[in-house]
């Protein structure tokens, strides 16, 4: 299973940004999605995730309100709205694809998680 995220770039402070991650291989809609972010010195942290069986949705606090997950189940593809970025948004931004059952338990995990996809780079700043 691959995995591409694309979309980042360069936002203002209360902007936004939509990233998108493909998934191919072999049977792309069963996993279930998640994404991830590591900013500069800082460790990986869990950002949202949606499961392939039913598109629950599950979001760090951080982003609570702000981002929204979904996916287009037919074309295997999976999408973080982002709005009103701020500054502590930034950071390298990464698609991972997991057990159907497991993300939905321990959406945060990213144990949970067996593909990654490269990142790609979200910058917050005026």
């Amino acid at each position: 299973v691959q995995l591409q995220a694309f979309g980042g770039g360069l936002v203002q402070p209360g902007g936004s940004l939509k990233l998108s991650c493909t998934v191919s291989g072999r049977t792309p809609g069963f996993y279930g999605i998640g994404w991830f972010r590591q900013a500069p010195g800082k460790e990986r942290e869990w950002v949202s995730s949606i499961s392939s069986s039913d598109a629950s949705t599950y979001y760090a606090d951080s982003v609570k309100g702000r981002f929204t997950i979904s996916r287009d189940a037919a074309n295997y593809r999976a999408f973080l709205q982002m709005d009103n970025l701020k500054s502590e948004d930034t950071a390298i931004y990464y698609c991972a694809a997991g057990d159907p059952i497991g993300i939905v338990v321990f959406p945060a995990a990213s144990q949970a998680y067996e593909y990654w996809g490269q990142g790609t780079l979200v910058t917050v700043s005026s």
